[in-house]
């Protein structure tokens, strides 16, 4: 009885998985059968709240561009080089996001390697030119309101007359103040003017260093400022006309932070210190920004591979045939050779390409041709636990064990095999998922993640579904094993 409600309970635990993994199933298959035989089969509608993610898919199966760039590390002086290279990543990353492109990849290679990848590009050429540009920091003082309002007049005047009437009632009071800051900086970008804030003419090369410090008395992390000489005079006069009022930090056109920091004080020294309710991790990414801005790091691209759209969907197509051909191909051996314990090893190899689906879209993995090899791979490292196990009971069937006897020590004298087969073959993946590049990580992550979950089809779903066939019918028919 316990063990009909393990199977229970993992079918429904497929069912559900599956539904996660690939929801148009059902409404595809009803209305197959209502087109085949006239059914009136009722759709199922996602209820609005319940969001099920698609599969992300790499540039090579989606198409776009993959941008290798090399950054001239010479002329940071003092600073540290990952430091340096994490402020250019962040800015970066911001900088591709204005493509809207899905799930941009910028991830730092080496010591001086930035790997930039978009799927679904249609500008190569206008990418590589905004991507390659240095890091732009400048302060920024408040403009006052009236002139924000004409800086808005002016701009409003040059739309289409159809266009016009959407911001006819906008100011720069209400703009300038909003509480969700991603307001203006949508504003900022879209329409490339600024009515809230002007430019002082300190800018990141007047910059010499951007730290995490702690206030001594409340512990509170805050960002520390260090200003060259020319800097520290042009930040004198911006701060004695200025305080009491903030002074926004811009790079790359839009701001960093919000609020922006308030001016408390007149500051001549050239060092200050902005303050907040910040995290350390809140005050570290402002600091990497801070010093990519400040950093004149220049990035070269090296090299440059754009794969087109229906090269990336062909190249879908074919990989999913393949999976296809190669989960047909194991199944057809295991039931041919194996019989009985072969199609129930086939049915816990569906509920494993179910599970490693749904965990592709939890984590989520990026699909490539390179992680959809993987995957394949793992459906024939998934059935090799299964043949140890089938392979030991049939020796002990031969030696005159009863089914129950057989399968117990099945499971029981191929467990060390397979932990020994398994555990190589995970340290394989970790090597090359931790010293080799993005393409050969994508491998490696489909095929340990593959390796992992098949433990738990051989061990535990296929003892479970196979437990089920060890009644005295089956003993007396024991040539179905």
């Amino acid at each position: 009885m316990r063990n009909k409600y393990s199977i229970l309970l993992i079918l429904v635990v497929a069912i559900l998985l599956a539904f996660f993994v690939y929801p148009q199933g059902f409404n595809k298959g009803a209305d197959y059968l209502n087109g085949r035989f006239g059914l009136t089969t009722k759709k199922f509608k996602i209820p609005h709240f319940f969001s099920v993610p698609d599969f992300r898919l790499g540039l090579d199966l989606l198409g776009g561009t993959h941008l290798v760039y090399k950054a001239d590390l010479s002329t940071i002086g003092g600073q540290d080089a990952g430091d340096a290279m994490a402020g250019v990543r962040d800015v970066i990353e911001r900088r591709v996001n204005l493509f809207g492109v899905s799930e941009p990849l910028v991830q730092i290679e080496g010591s001086d390697r930035l790997i930039v990848e978009l799927a679904g590009i249609s500008d190569v050429n206008q990418a590589i030119a905004v991507i390659g540009q240095t890091p732009f920091l400048e302060f920024k003082e408040e403009l006052p309101r009236d002139k924000g309002d004409k800086i808005i007049a002016d701009f409003v005047a040059t739309l289409p007359k159809d266009q016009q009437e959407n911001f006819k009632d906008l100011k720069a009071e209400a703009l300038c103040n909003v509480i969700n800051f991603e307001t203006f900086n949508i504003f900022l970008l879209q329409f490339q003017i600024d009515p809230c804030f002007s430019a002082t003419g300190l800018s990141g090369k007047h910059l010499k260093r951007s730290e995490v410090v702690f206030d001594p008395t409340t512990n509170q992390p805050q960002v520390s400022l260090g200003l060259n000489d020319e800097g520290a005079k042009i930040f004198a006069d911006i701060t004695k006309r200025n305080v009491g009022k903030p002074l926004a930090i811009y790079i790359d056109g839009t701001p960093i932070t919000y609020p922006p920091p308030i001016v408390q004080t007149e500051i001549t020294s050239g060092d200050a210190v902005i303050n907040g309710d910040f995290t350390i991790k809140y005050a570290k990414d402002m600091t990497n920004r801070l010093n990519a801005g400040a950093l004149p790091v220049h990035i070269e691209p090296i090299s440059q591979q754009t794969i087109g759209p229906s090269l990336g969907a062909e190249s879908l197509r074919q990989s999913l045939r393949a999976a296809l051909f190669g989960f047909l191909a194991v199944a057809v051996f295991m039931i041919a050779y194996y019989r009985l314990p072969g199609l129930v090893a086939v049915i816990a190899l569906v509920i494993y390409v179910i599970i490693v689906l749904a965990i592709y879209k939890v984590i989520p993995v990026t699909l490539t041709l390179a992680g959809i090899a993987g995957f394949v791979l793992s459906l024939g490292i998934a059935v090799d636990a299964n043949v140890l196990i089938f392979a030991r009971m049939r020796e002990e069937l031969k030696a005159g064990r009863t089914l129950s006897q057989a399968f117990h020590e099945g499971f029981r004298r191929a467990w060390l095999s397979i932990r020994d087969s398994h555990v190589t073959t995970l340290l394989g993946a970790l090597i090359l998922y931790m010293f080799t590049t993005s393409i050969v990580k994508g491998f490696a992550l489909t095929l340990g993640i593959g390796v992992l979950l098949s433990l738990v089809t051989s061990i535990i779903i296929t003892r479970s579904l196979l437990r089920a066939f060890l009644g005295d019918w089956f003993e007396k028919h024991r040539g179905l094993f």
